[in-house]
This record gives C-alpha cells, structure tokens and sequence, in this order.
C-alpha cells in the first residue's frame, strides 16, 4: 500500500476521535513544553553570564584587597604585610612574556558626586589610561584619562553611562564641572552604557560599571588622604567598622584592586598561580588579598548550568516517558476496538507491515502534533518568565531540534508494540471479533 494512503487512513482516524486524541497528546506536550521552557531558561543564565564575564575580560586575573583574619596570622606577620600595593603591580608586571599590563584601581570614599543641584549615587575610581585596554568598557564621548592627565595631577573625570544620566540628563557633559568631595573635575568624557543584571555570578558580586566614575590615579594619591582607618569585615576599604576601640593590627593597602591582563587565554591559569606566589612572598603569608579569574568563573558558570540542564532534562523528560506510556495505552485500546476493521482490510489485500506501518504512523503523528504545540506553549512560557521574572530567556534551536527528535522516538518506541500486536492479529478471528 502507498506510503500516501496510509497517511490518509492514519489522519482519518486520528480526526474520527479529536477528543481521545487531544487527551492522548497532552503528556507529549506538556513535555515539549518543559523542555523548551528549562533550556530556554538555562541558555538565557549562561549567555547572561558570559556577558558579564566578558565585561571582567576573559583573559584578566583580578585581585582585590580584602581584610585579612587576624585569627590566622601574626601579629608580626599583619604589620609586616604592606597590603595590596603598587610595587605589587610592578613585580607581577616583570613578566611581560605573559602579561600585557597591570592595571591599579582605588575606590575613593565618595558614594555621591554633584552637579548643581543633581547628584547621583556612584563609585569614584581611581585608575590610570590601560583601564580601557584591561576592560570592555568602551568611551563614548569625549576621551578617557591620558598620561598627561596623570602627570600634570589634573582634575578631570569620566563618568558611567548612568551617572551621566542622573546629571544631566539629556545635556552634553563634556566641559561640564562636577563635585567630588571638595574638589571640582571638569568631565572630559562620558562611558558607552553595559548591561549589568546578574549581581554575583558563582559567588563574585559584578559591579555596575554604568555607575563609575574615572579620575586620574596620581590626582588622587595628591589630593585624596588615604589614612589608617579602623577597617570593616566586608565592603570598601574606606569603610570604617563601627568598633572605635579597636586597634589595626595591620597596613591600610595603598590600592583596592589590580587587573592583570594576561597575553594568552590558555596562560591565564598558570599566571595565576604564579601572581599567587608572588603576592604571599610579599605580604608574608598574610591572606590580605583575594585573586578572582574571570576563565574560571565562567567554565564554573558552564558546568553549574550544564548541571542545571541534565536535571531540568531529565525532569522533563519524565513527562514525555509518561505521554509515551499514555500513548503506548490508547494504541493498545484502540486496536482492540479497530479488531473488526483490521480483520476487514487482511482480507481484502492489505499486509502485516502495512497495518503495522498504519498504528506506528498513527502514534508518531500524535506526537509529532503535541510536539509541535508543546514548542509553541513552551515559547510563550519562556516570554512570560522573561517579562515578570526579568529573567533572560533564548530559545535556541538545539532545544527544539531536541524536541522534535525525541517525540519521534516517543512514538516509534512506544507505538512499535501496538502496532506489531495489530499486524499480528489473526485474519478469522478478527473478522469474528465483535
């Protein structure tokens, strides 16, 4: 019998009982619909986090200054350790067949700068001109700090995306002058604007970039105290702990972080070890310095969500093995109902293998329907996470190429049986059957 009129035979009957079709369908869709819904979710987290990352610069090693616990060094150790410093920055850039710069950072203690009476909410970071290179943060307007800017001590700055906003708005900035703490800085360009979501990826909390503003280091070693403070467990080091009465027991570091940028991406594993080295020689054993590599956050990030993926599959794939089961189910009923019609169409001329070809036909088509219904509502499941979570989702074609493949197999698999167990029916006993 043609291919063509067993389809038509298959539809037919099929449509003959829309409602037990319907019903049969709806554990392969409610599947799809899983599996489309959680690899959306799981591409949308992944290229989110890669777009953080790529902001941190894959081929970076970071490493920030951080209060060191007492309980686990000496006395002798704590006041010897200088603190994250510059000469640091200048050993590890000794290296220069690994290294491309190293690029040192303050965090001043100013959290609002003004303009007029505008003021905006920001981090005032010191630095110098290889931030751009070290950085994918892109200028915009205007310019960004120069040698020269550096040299001759002056004051003027680089505003984030969002504080140029909160400022002035729709006003050009360039020319314009801004307060930072006493001093006024003439704003000599204006940062292209990041997307920023995610706060911490696999434990590293990202900032947001949009609302730093930039100003020469050496102005603000010049004009900017950086005192021995009483220093707090958590936050910026200018953040003074609430416990007047204790004494520090070691050095104020004279910079907050340094970004490394190294030449290769396959070196930045080893460089990091080596700078690892090289900092507890340094500061003597003392833990007064974390070191974050952006490599390893993300290929952490690729195995949390590979993990998240086999899981949400799996579960998802539980529904489409019950719709399987459902379907293997109806088939069986359904060819105890069409005994009479199978013993009827032996008769006339029709072979096993073509009653055996008609059910399998009849149950890839029913998952191949709910498939595709379960691609669609899986779709719009995505969409609707994405607009009232404020979650990024992206459906990528893998998931449905995914999709489609296992509904075929859900129906070859679990329609062969049926199948097979009409094509074997007994041509008299059939014909009998009522």
């Amino acid at each position: 019998m043609q291919l063509e009129r067993l389809f038509t035979i298959s539809f037919d009957s099929l449509a003959a009982h829309k409602m037990r079709t319907f019903l049969t369908m709806l554990g392969v869709i409610f599947g799809v619909a899983a599996v489309i819904a959680m690899l959306s979710i799981g591409e949308g987290a992944k290229q989110e986090a890669l777009k953080q990352i790529e902001i941190l610069g894959i081929n970076n090693i970071i490493i920030n200054a951080k209060v060191p616990d007492e309980g686990l060094s000496s006395d002798q150790g704590l006041a010897r350790s200088p603190g994250l410093s510059l000469d640091d920055g200048k050993n590890i850039a000794q290296f220069d067949n690994l290294i491309v710069n190293v690029v040192p950072q303050r965090f001043e203690p100013f959290q609002t700068i003004y303009y007029g009476s505008h003021e905006a909410a920001v981090r005032v970071v010191s630095t110098v001109p290889e931030f751009v290179y070290s950085s994918s943060v892109e200028v915009e307007q205007g310019r960004f700090i120069t040698e020269s800017d550096n040299a001759d001590f002056s004051q003027v700055c680089v505003l984030g995306a969002k504080t140029k906003r909160s400022l002035f708005a729709f006003e050009d900035a360039i020319g314009k002058e801004v307060r930072i703490g006493d001093l006024n800085f003439t704003v000599v360009g204006v940062m292209a604007d990041k997307y920023i979501s995610r706060g911490k990826i696999e434990g590293y909390e990202i900032k947001n970039f949009n609302e730093d503003v930039y100003i020469p280091f050496n102005t603000a070693v010049k004009k900017y105290n950086r005192v021995p403070i009483t220093l707090a467990k958590s936050g910026p080091w200018w953040m003074s702990s609430s416990d007047e009465g204790n004494t520090q027991k070691y050095n104020t570091p004279e910079i907050d972080q340094l970004t490394v940028t190294v030449k290769e991406l396959k070196y930045v594993e080893t460089t990091s070890k080596l700078i690892d080295r090289i900092l507890q020689r340094r500061h003597f054993g003392v833990d007064d310095y974390d070191i974050v590599v952006p490599e390893s956050l993300l290929r952490q990030t690729e195995k949390t969500q590979r993990i998240f993926n086999i899981v949400m599959g799996a579960i998802a794939g539980i529904s489409l093995l019950v719709g399987g089961i459902g379907i293997m189910n109806i088939m069986l009923a359904t060819v105890l109902e069409r005994t009479r019609e199978i013993g009827v169409r032996r008769a006339v001329g029709a072979t096993r293998y073509d009653i055996l070809r008609q059910f399998l036909i009849e149950a890839v088509v029913i998952c191949l329907v709910g498939c595709a219904v379960g691609i669609l509502i899986g779709i719009a499941i995505a969409r609707i996470i994405a607009y009232y979570a404020d979650w990024p989702t992206i459906v990528a074609p893998y998931s449905i190429i995914l999709s489609v493949g296992v509904s075929t197999a859900v129906g070859v698999i679990f329609g062969m049986y049926p199948a097979n167990k009409a094509a074997r029916l007994d041509v008299i006993e059939s014909l009998r059957y009522e």
